[in-house]
């Protein structure tokens, strides 16, 4: 008995060797790796058998005043990329940068590369005339409110001093010694000169708190007084009394010198 060889139909083949190649073509598509080159830029990452050239970085000089850089990035990397390397160097946020290439300012969004950016190409980098006076203004607004920060601190190290010297009475007058009047007087003179030391402060913000604060310490201290001074009033002086030991005059004794 003969069997009947089964036949394969052409197109069918066909088929199954273009579903094959596709997954095989997916499957290469899968594999593909990516790396981030300087600037941020995500780009696909060559084999060592491609026959693509791989792209080489670009160095470009900066110059900022008389400060001079060197910065690595890609041909294809922006401006604006380039600013925020430049930050971490100079300090200076991207917005507050202005750079000259070939003689031309450029935006953030032009590229080295299209801007005629070449390896070892010159670029002058200034800051943004607008934001250095803001700069300017910031400084000497800190300044101010330092200046301010170190009166208060002052006074309120003068005001230590004479709370202690407040206690010091207080301890005195409760122990039921008299204290002088003068001494309380001239210590109120001394906190009222300090009050006005704070009047004449001009205060912002939370240096104004600061001085309230220490303008309240003040009070509190004169407050005290004018009640030690109330309670000193009525303890008596102590009177000391001395008692003298009297002693009896010795007895003269006379010697007469006799003549003939």
């Amino acid at each position: 008995m003969m069997k009947r060889k089964p036949k394969f139909n052409s197109k069918k083949a066909e088929n199954v060797e273009r579903t094959t190649s596709t997954r095989a073509a997916d499957l290469k598509e899968e594999v593909t790796e990516w790396e981030m080159r300087p600037g941020g830029m995500l780009v696909q990452r060559r084999s060592d058998n491609s026959n693509v050239p791989i792209i080489q970085n670009l160095r470009i000089r900066v110059a900022y005043g008389a400060a001079r850089y060197e910065m690595v990035v890609n041909p294809h990397a922006t401006f604006g990329e380039l600013k925020k390397l430049l930050t971490e160097e100079t300090g200076l946020q991207p917005g507050e940068q202005r750079i000259i290439c070939r003689g031309k300012e450029r935006e953030n969004g032009e590229y080295l590369d299209m801007c005629g950016v070449k390896d070892r190409s010159k670029v002058i980098l200034i800051e943004d005339p607008e934001s250095k006076e803001k700069r300017f203004i910031q400084m000497r607004k800190n300044a101010k409110i330092q200046a301010t920060h170190r009166l208060i601190n002052d006074v309120s190290i003068e005001i230590d001093k004479l709370a202690q010297q407040v206690s010091a009475i207080e301890k005195s007058i409760g122990n039921g010694k008299k204290v002088a009047e003068l001494q309380i007087t001239t210590l109120i003179e001394m906190l009222m000169r300090q009050a006005v030391k704070l009047d004449n402060i001009s205060v912002k913000g939370e240096a104004c708190a600061q001085n309230n604060l220490q303008g309240e310490r003040v009070q509190k201290c004169v407050e005290a007084l004018d009640l030690l001074k109330v309670a000193n009033a009525k303890i008596k002086p102590v009177i000391i009394t001395t008692k003298w030991e009297t002693f009896d005059p010795p007895p003269a004794t006379a010697s007469w010198e006799l003549f003939d």
